[in-house]
């Protein structure tokens, strides 16, 4: 049985039941990425003693009666409570594909989480899942002074030295969350971040008063003039702990401020008996210079994988040969981006 959950009292209740689960999965974050028309939602799947729930983003189509679902960015895919020995794989498939044509959800799209093994199984048949690459993370089950074993060595000569000139502070005064928005800003202008990095002050205010998970903020404070040099958004919920968004001053007096954030972070959350510290992987699909200053903190990788569905191939067709009609000759189809009918890369001629 498929059911259709959009209020928050009967998510809660649902998530509450599957125990093991991330911020991304919660209704507040799901509110707080939605954009102009798309509506948040959970759909559960019961059958016996097996429950399952995909949460998703519904979009409309421009100029269609038809939609299409992603994920919100960031981990995502299925949520199972139990998968019993009657399960069948393939009736979940044949329920959640009619939902979908019932609902004209032309295409969907699903980032999954690299911590919930059960997902690409119970996926397995339907679409296809692809590996983008790798996330770095801490394992807090191991204690410290062995998670430390892992630094690179010249990682942990920065933090040492980072550590004689900044403090870090655990901090939700407005004022300080006021400075991180407009540092964070500042930031992704000097590293010409995409627009979809870019959030206004409700999401940050919202974030950190969420309870649904806790948004933690850690800021560094240089001792000798008291200005702050860095900081970063950590969200705790179920057993993880999320290295959310993090900025840097232009003219920080010590640029390793970060990566103290982060050194002072994993020794809280393993004090407090979280099992993993994520810090996430490169730029896109590349394990690049970003990849490359997480993988300093630790050698333990998950893969990153998507799951990519067309569930009406015939109109799936249609609107991409539409976009590709009503694109202009500045415009390229990317070829990878899902769904393709949504895709455009600008070229200035």
């Amino acid at each position: 049985m498929i059911e259709v959950i959009k209020d928050k009292k009967h998510w809660n209740e649902f998530l509450a039941n599957i125990g093991h689960i991330d911020f991304y999965h919660t209704y507040d974050y799901h509110q707080l990425s939605k954009n102009d028309g798309e509506v948040p939602l959970l759909i559960k799947y019961t059958d016996e003693s097996t429950t399952i729930g995909l949460p998703l983003l519904l979009r409309p189509i421009e100029n269609t009666n038809y939609k299409d679902a992603i994920s919100v960015y960031g981990y995502v895919g299925l949520l199972a409570l139990e998968t019993n020995a009657g399960f069948s794989k393939e009736k979940f498939h044949r329920e959640l594909n009619a939902f979908f044509n019932e609902q004209n959800i032309v295409s969907v799209f699903s980032r999954l989480h690299p911590y919930l093994d059960y997902q690409e199984s119970l996926l397995e048949g339907l679409g296809t899942i692809k590996t983008l690459g790798k996330v770095v993370y801490v394992d807090l089950k191991e204690t410290v002074e062995n998670q430390k074993k892992m630094y690179n060595r010249r990682m942990k000569t920065y933090i040492n030295t980072s550590r004689k000139t900044c403090t870090v502070i655990e901090s939700n005064c407005e004022d300080h969350l006021n400075s991180f928005m407009d540092l964070y800003e500042e930031t992704m202008r000097r590293v010409n971040a995409q627009e979809k990095y870019y959030f206004n002050d409700k999401y940050f205010k919202q974030l950190i008063s969420s309870e649904d998970f806790t948004a933690k903020l850690l800021l560094s404070i240089h001792k000798e003039s008291g200005s702050i040099q860095g900081g970063a958004l950590f969200i705790e919920k179920g057993p993880f702990v999320q290295y959310h968004l993090s900025a840097l001053r232009e003219d920080c007096q010590e640029p390793s401020c970060i990566k103290l954030i982060i050194d002072e972070m994993r020794i809280k959350s393993t004090k407090a008996g979280f099992q993993y510290l994520n810090l996430g992987g490169g730029r896109g699909s590349n394990e690049d210079s970003l990849f490359a200053f997480k993988s300093n903190f630790s050698k333990k990788f998950k893969d990153f994988k998507i799951w990519k569905y067309v569930v009406d191939e015939n109109m799936y067709d249609i609107l991409v040969q539409n976009h590709l009609r009503d694109s202009s000759e500045n415009d390229l189809i990317d070829p990878e981006f899902f769904p393709a009918y949504r895709s455009s890369i600008n070229i200035d001629l």
